[in-house]
């Protein structure tokens, strides 16, 4: 087996027994996306040289006896919307196409501190706005299991070189699924923390309420030792950041399934669920009856607001946060400008691409004077309701069991003149995101066409550990992991 196709706690035993070197996998995983990047299209920009020099930097640390990480001389990619000093961060926009931060986003700086090697940032759908990674102003990332089709989104770019075999770790952003769906797509695992576990200061604000960064890895247990690097308060930065005590998830990972209990709310599984997604998704509920659990019919009647309340309050929250975005302060400028007016109404009409401005746009409306009552207002109380919903439902279950999407992954074009459409493709993981709680996705199959599907775990407030325990227990009875595109 080749280095790209090892977990990356696989790799962590091969680099502390010393039987490889920092440098030997990071030139591995280089000269692996030599071979696939043309295809794939996941990395907006690279740096070989600084990511060689780093790993060396680690090599030494490591022949000198120093105490490192597990993560220690692992390669990582991460997300073109987080913050890296003196490397572009262009959330893929022609608004921010030269933009280089002078500061790095708290989970960079966390991600050096235990040693990772950072070997480029992902695209994404711009401003991590989309599904499909279809909305990147600057290219076109594709689906490792079959290049016509897409890798998801917004995080596309994240869950592609993970699938690709081009870094065995990725870090991605999660709005509404952002994490989660492309995971799915691309038959990888990701993982959507509980809202403020996470420090978002350097993540380019999309919905301030919503956004949390979290792993995108090759198996469960790479995606517990990548979440117990980035969790954890941060009270300098980030005022939504919850101070607890985070033990660390990887040491306290359990596969015993007996008597935990998992839920199958009937919603997820009815129109609009293509056939063998539901199925397959049924079918994980059957290996963890195997395994001794217990599965639970349970009801989330408020779920069918989810999608709609979640469009009125991420569009408000982008329409408030990219007004920023002027022409004057930073970020691209029109040369064409008449006026101050016809500077602002230009510039940002020339950088953002159209999904940005169509969530602008409706952002705008619902917070406009005479419909702020009628629909932002309304979409708040909805919220609290569907966080009551799920709250009643972890009275009865441990963890709850659906669908990432409703399809696989479409193909490339499918649905980009239908907006709808494409929103639709979110009605499994917004809710979590509404509600503030942790969302685990991992393959479960594929379908007829051969394409991943993936199913969603999802855990009360703070119920990480339950879900990488649950999904544990799943990748070890199934043997699905490893999936290693191309």
């Amino acid at each position: 087996m080749e280095l790209y196709q090892k977990t990356a706690s696989e790799l962590s035993s091969l680099l502390q027994s010393k039987e490889i070197s920092s440098v030997e996998l990071t030139k591995a995983v280089f000269a692996r996306t030599a071979q696939v990047e043309d295809t794939v299209g996941a990395y907006i920009s690279t740096d070989e040289e600084a990511a060689l020099a780093r790993a060396a930097q680690i090599d030494e640390k490591r022949a000198a006896g120093e105490e490192l990480s597990p993560l220690a001389g692992i390669p990582i990619a991460v997300k073109d919307n987080i913050c890296t000093k003196g490397t572009a961060t262009t959330c893929a926009s022609k608004m921010l196409e030269n933009f280089v931060p002078f500061y790095n986003a708290t989970v960079v700086d966390k991600l050096n501190e235990e040693g990772l090697v950072i070997t480029g940032k992902t695209n994404l759908d711009e401003f991590a706005m989309g599904s499909s990674c279809e909305n990147s102003a600057l290219q076109t990332t594709r689906n490792p299991h079959n290049p016509a089709h897409v890798p998801g989104g917004s995080s596309g770019g994240s869950a592609a070189v993970v699938a690709a075999g081009e870094t065995p770790l990725a870090v991605g952003s999660d709005t509404g699924g952002s994490i989660r769906q492309p995971a799915s797509f691309c038959g990888v695992v990701g993982l959507k923390p509980t809202y403020g576990t996470v420090s978002r200061y350097g993540l380019i604000a999309f919905a301030s309420s919503l956004d949390q960064i979290g792993p995108m890895a090759r198996s469960v247990e790479d995606a517990a030792l990548l979440a117990d690097v980035l969790r954890g308060a941060d009270p300098m930065h980030d005022s939504t950041s919850i101070p607890r005590e985070y033990d660390s998830l990887h040491a306290k990972l359990d596969p015993d399934m007996k008597g935990v209990r998992i839920g199958l709310p009937k919603e997820y599984f009815g129109e609009g669920i293509d056939a063998e997604v539901s199925k397959a998704v049924l079918d994980a509920a059957e290996v963890y009856r195997g395994l001794g659990a217990e599965i639970v019919e349970l009801s989330l009647p408020l779920s069918k607001y989810a999608l709609p309340i979640y469009y009125i309050l991420s569009s408000a929250e982008a329409s408030s946060n990219l007004a920023r975005f002027d022409g004057v302060k930073y970020g691209y400028r029109t040369q064409k400008a008449d006026d101050l007016i016809d500077l602002y109404v230009k510039s940002r009409s020339e950088a953002f691409g159209p999904e940005v401005q169509r969530r602008i746009m409706l952002g705008t409306y619902v917070l406009s004077s005479g419909y702020y009552d009628a629909y932002y207002k309304k979409a708040r109380a909805a919220q609290r309701a569907i966080r009551a919903d799920y709250a009643k439902a972890f009275e009865q279950v441990d963890v709850i069991l659906t669908p990432t999407a409703p399809t696989t992954a479409y193909q490339i074009g499918e649905k980009t003149d239908d907006p709808l459409q494409m929103y639709m493709g979110d009605i499994c993981t917004v809710s979590v995101n509404i509600a503030g709680l942790p969302g685990l996705v991992q393959p479960c199959g594929f379908d007829s066409g051969r394409m991943p599907i993936g199913m969603q775990l999802i855990g009360p407030r703070f119920g990480e550990q339950k879900l990488l325990n649950a999904g544990l227990a799943f990748e070890r009875a199934t043997g699905l992991t490893d999936l290693v595109a191309l």
